[in-house]
């Protein structure tokens, strides 16, 4: 019967549409619609993706012409993990994974050579004693920019005082420990909250804690926290926030010019309309900060980038999906507009307290990245609508000024699904390419449309020639050379991947 199905299964589609070359994988009749997979990327000319089914984990290989190569069963994972990440390295890929077995929970490390096999035994980085069944990870694995520092995260909240304890443990890329700290960071303000923990290339650490009133999501007080790779103790630094209200809050390290930048929208009353974005920009080598300031939205912006909003709240949808540092100290943003409605009438909105829609991928440093694919990834409950909408571009200066701004104007809507709506990003060094797909009648055209570094807009036509039989879902692709993207799809009830060449 396998056999039967595979012959009448669609193998193999090649097109060529607008200078691109569109190749579709084989569909496996194990990679059903719930498969939880991830696109590592490539090594030795083959593209590495990981997958979990129903608990059983494995790593499949794709040639250039996407063929299966091999698939490599990850057969020393425990039956069940609770998080996992990985970091691709030039010759190989780190894979790190939380479980937990009886009172402890374990963080692991496994390293996998060019052909997805393991290399060496897994390694242990950390455990913690619990009194209960864990569903969430406990801790976070983060790297720098040249993914030569990987450093494990773990924050406690203990009851007898109004302190989070956080661990931190340095890693080289070859997992060799450099620094295990342990710091306490008071929490004594109202909804205080520790977020956003980056390492820079040095190894040097940052993140923030935030507070505020109300509603924890939005803050009225922020302090960046600092730790130098091989020292215990920390640096805090409290940005003047001028009386304005911070909500969707990142960091960004810009490991060329050894700054780091904060970002937010901001309004300027709580729970208010956002006006624009709060900047904060902090000079490693002088220790001083070079930015604080703010851009408010003027109105001919806020009509360009509004749907079926008035004026006055036209940006209050939006969230802030991609960061990149620029060489001469700016830098620049994209932002989406996205929203759910609910049978019972109560809208996902910022003020729900439920933070960034985008939570769980990690793509605020460079375009390009993206996050696992799953299926459970976030339940609203009774959600039965998601929207996203516009995007908005903008690049600024190293002294807080605009230098251009733009929009892409898109209106997707899915009844039952985040999947296939949201976009992906190919950056391919003369621009940047915003890949999502466009519902017209019953079916998805596949949209591209690419921005300039000087902030020109082309809007491309829509993909042609594609096999209307397969669904793409763009906001989980990853850049995979310099002109290549590849994108996970949906064939029938079956999940496969295409490789975008320019």
């Amino acid at each position: 019967m396998k056999w039967i199905f595979f012959l009448l299964t669609i193998l193999l589609t090649t097109s060529r549409v607008n200078s691109q070359l569109i190749t579709y994988s084989e569909t496996n009749v194990d990679d059903v619609r719930d498969l939880k997979y991830e696109i590592i990327g490539k090594l030795n000319g083959n593209i590495h993706i990981y997958k979990n089914n129903n608990d059983h984990y494995s790593i499949t290989l794709f040639d250039a012409e996407m063929k299966e190569v091999s698939t490599e069963k990850m057969t020393f994972m425990p039956n069940k993990i609770i998080n996992e990440t990985f970091l691709l390295l030039s010759d190989s890929f780190l894979m790190f994974y939380q479980y937990q077995r009886k009172g402890i929970v374990y963080c692991m490390a496994a390293k996998f050579d060019n052909t997805g096999k393991p290399v060496g035994k897994p390694i242990e980085l950390d455990t913690t004693n619990v009194s209960f069944l864990v569903n969430n990870k406990i801790y976070t694995v983060i790297n720098s920019d040249d993914k030569q520092k990987v450093m494990v995260v773990k924050i406690a909240k203990p009851n007898d005082d109004n302190s989070d304890h956080v661990t931190t443990t340095l890693y080289n890329s070859q997992l060799q420990l450099l620094k295990r700290s342990e710091i306490s960071i008071s929490m004594k303000e109202r909804n205080a909250s520790l977020s956003e923990f980056v390492v820079d290339n040095g190894g040097d650490l940052a993140f923030i804690k935030s507070s505020g009133t109300g509603n924890s999501e939005i803050v009225n007080k922020l302090t960046l926290i600092t730790k130098q790779a091989l020292e215990d103790s920390i640096h805090l630094i409290d940005p003047n926030l001028k009386s304005v209200y911070l909500d969707d809050i990142h960091l960004k390290v810009d490991n060329y010019n050894k700054h780091y930048l904060i970002t937010s929208f901001f309004s300027k009353q709580r729970a208010g309309h956002v006006e624009g974005f709060y900047f904060y920009l902090w000079d490693k080598t002088t220790k001083k900060d070079i930015l604080n300031t703010n851009i408010v939205f003027n109105d001919e912006f806020r009509a360009d980038a509004k749907d079926e909003n008035a004026t006055k709240d036209a940006l209050d949808d939006y969230f802030l999906r991609n960061i990149v540092a620029k060489r001469d100290g700016g830098f620049v943003l994209a932002a989406e507009s996205y929203s759910t409605s609910t049978t019972n009438n109560n809208p996902f909105n910022r003020w729900d307290n439920f933070g960034t829609p985008y939570a769980g991928f990690n793509n605020y440093s460079v375009y390009g990245s993206s996050g696992m694919y799953n299926p459970y990834y976030r339940n609203y409950g009774n959600v039965n609508s998601y929207f996203a909408l516009n995007i908005i571009m903008l690049s600024v200066d190293v002294h807080g000024k605009m230098e251009w701004s733009n929009i892409i104007h898109k209106s997707q809507r899915d009844e039952s699904s985040e999947n296939y709506i949201s976009y992906g990003v190919l950056n391919t060094g003369d621009r940047v390419h915003f890949l999502f797909n466009a519902q017209t009648k019953r079916e998805y055209l596949l949209n591209d449309q690419s921005i300039s570094p000087d902030g020109q807009l082309v809007r491309s036509p829509a993909f042609r020639g594609l096999n209307e039989a397969y669904e793409f879902m763009p906001r989980f692709g990853k850049q995979t050379g310099g002109r290549q993207i590849v994108l996970p799809c949906q064939y029938r009830n079956y999940i496969c991947f295409a490789k975008i060449d320019y």
